[in-house]
């Protein structure tokens, strides 16, 4: 039974640039297809495809508005918008079998199998000077009020709020049975920042002529700006190097003193960080004694789910769980972070000798020169969740050249630690090294490896003349394979052909009769 998984791309653009694709429609090819990549891009190292469709902008569906409209909605999104793709031939399979690709929280599945409850979601707005960028509205003869009036690339608008969508709760109270005069007074007494509860109208109506209540299950907190982390750690020879405390005047476990260089730090904890959860067991009606018990029970590993300050306070503002967000990624089917990764089951390997295997235990330094068709690599990494890891690496290209695999896990780049940073930090550091880029990577192996010995990855391991031995990557010699690599780079990345790109326009003044429309992005 075939499943359609769109995939969620956050692309972030600095002043002056683009993101590095082309927005089109083409003659005789249904949807807005994404096309002429620019290798080394936002587009391309956050994972877009040539061919690739965009299902939503910023959460609105877009498969059957035009295409002008859709450009406006890319455009005003500003530097960073979010954008559900589903690969060509998902797409075409899922066209051919009459799937309702607009279902906004499941999984699709063809012919009519079951698909995940929808669910309300939980928005989160902070006023800025032109207010918050919606309106109320009641319909006669409906029960409840509407969001009307979103502007696009608003406060609302960014936060996940859409026309139609009806309003269940502000800041944790319920209003479906309150006037229009008393939600308004209950948001203005929010001050600058409101939570609400929200379901759009597709949803709404599923569940009306169910008969059934809205609210009585947990809510999608996918569009929350601020999310709580997961820190795996494994126990070094002092322990795991942090003290959990309970503060005056504050409820909850909270973490203190943490040692440097320890497996806390290099996990990602920090101070004041909240506990909220022990391998998937909430902890906040725990004692101080019973929350240290259970990280004791852990053995040598050891998963919290913590939230920092702002993380606890904006959850709290809806009176809702951070384990919303943990029962909503164990129930996803994202591809795991570089840490969880570790713990995946690999292909069993012969026992290497035991100078083999510290032979191993080493990273790789790898410096690649771009080439006309970019390093040749993807970075990928997981919402929400620092840690970056390479996929996708284009045979021949500079970076298989350098030594890249897919799933190395990469450590630093140009010299600068990411193991914490976010995606959209360690892109702009790649866009930023120009022409050559030097990145410190270990296999998925090697890493999990020095992780639980608590060696801390740097070139040092290479030895001191790590930076001499760097495989490095030049500019191949142009047809050097007999035309095989450009070939390859073609099934890889198909390139619109050199006739269309002449035959660009914007979308504004182009015609249903022309065979392709595109618009720069």
């Amino acid at each position: 039974m075939p499943t359609y998984k769109p995939r969620v791309i956050s692309l972030t653009k600095s002043p002056g640039q683009t993101f590095g694709f082309y927005l089109r429609v083409e003659k005789n090819e249904e949807g807005h297809l994404i096309r002429c990549l620019e290798m080394g891009g936002p587009a391309e190292l956050a994972g877009m495809r040539d061919g690739d469709r965009i299902l939503r902008v910023n959460g609105t569906f877009v498969d059957g508005l035009p295409h002008s409209e859709v450009v406006e909605l890319v455009r005003n999104g500003g530097a960073s918008v979010t954008f559900h793709i589903l690969d060509e031939s998902s797409y075409k399979q899922a066209k051919s079998l009459g799937v309702n690709l607009s279902d906004p929280q499941s999984t699709l599945v063809a012919n009519g199998a079951a698909k995940e409850t929808p669910k309300p979601k939980l928005c989160y707005l902070v006023k800025s000077s032109s207010g918050f960028g919606f309106s109320l509205r009641s319909v006669r003869g409906e029960q409840g009020l509407f969001m009307t009036e979103v502007l696009p690339g608003g406060v609302a608008d960014n936060a996940g709020v859409r026309n139609e969508d009806r309003l269940l709760e502000v800041n944790g109270e319920n209003i479906e049975n309150s006037t229009h005069d008393e939600v308004v007074e209950k948001i203005k007494l929010g001050g600058k920042n409101v939570m609400f509860l929200l379901v759009d109208k597709e949803t709404d109506r599923l569940y009306r002529n169910k008969k059934a209540k809205i609210g009585a299950w947990s809510p999608t907190v996918k569009f929350l700006p601020q999310q709580p982390h997961f820190i795996n750690m494994t126990k070094g020879p002092d322990g795991y190097g942090f003290l959990l405390r309970e503060e005056p005047n504050q409820s909850g476990h909270f973490v203190k003193d943490i040692e440097k260089g320890s497996p806390a730090e290099k996990a990602g904890l920090r101070e004041m960080d909240r506990v909220v959860a022990v391998n998937g067991k909430e902890v906040d009606s725990c004692s101080h004694d019973q929350v240290v018990d259970r990280i004791r029970q852990c053995s040598n590993k050891c998963c919290l789910l913590v939230v920092d300050k702002d993380t606890d306070q904006m959850y709290k503002q809806g009176k809702v769980s951070p384990m919303l967000f943990w029962e909503e990624m164990k129930d996803s089917n994202s591809p795991p972070s570089y840490t969880e990764a570790l713990s995946l089951p690999g292909p069993v390997q012969p026992s290497p000798s035991v100078k083999d295997r510290e032979e191993e235990l080493k990273p790789k330094l790898c410096r690649m020169e771009k080439t006309p068709a970019g390093y040749g690599f993807h970075l990928n990494s997981v919402e929400g969740v620092h840690g970056q890891y390479i996929a996708e690496v284009v045979k021949g290209g500079a970076a298989d050249v350098a030594g890249l695999e897919n799933e190395d896990i990469v450590i630093e780049v140009n010299g600068e630690n990411v193991e914490q940073s976010t995606h959209a930090e360690a892109v702009e550091m790649i866009r930023k090294s120009g022409n050559s880029l030097e990145m410190l990577v270990a296999s998925r192996n090697v890493y999990k490896q020095l992780k639980a010995k608590g060696v801390t990855i740097t070139p040092a391991l290479l030895g001191e003349t790590s930076r001499g031995k760097a495989r490095i990557a030049e500019t191949p010699e142009p047809n050097r394979k007999g035309g095989q690599e450009t070939k390859e780079e073609e099934e890889v990345r198909p390139e619109t052909p050199p006739q269309r790109e002449r035959q660009r326009t914007p979308s504004a003044s182009s015609s249903s009769s022309e065979d392709s429309v595109d618009e720069k992005f």
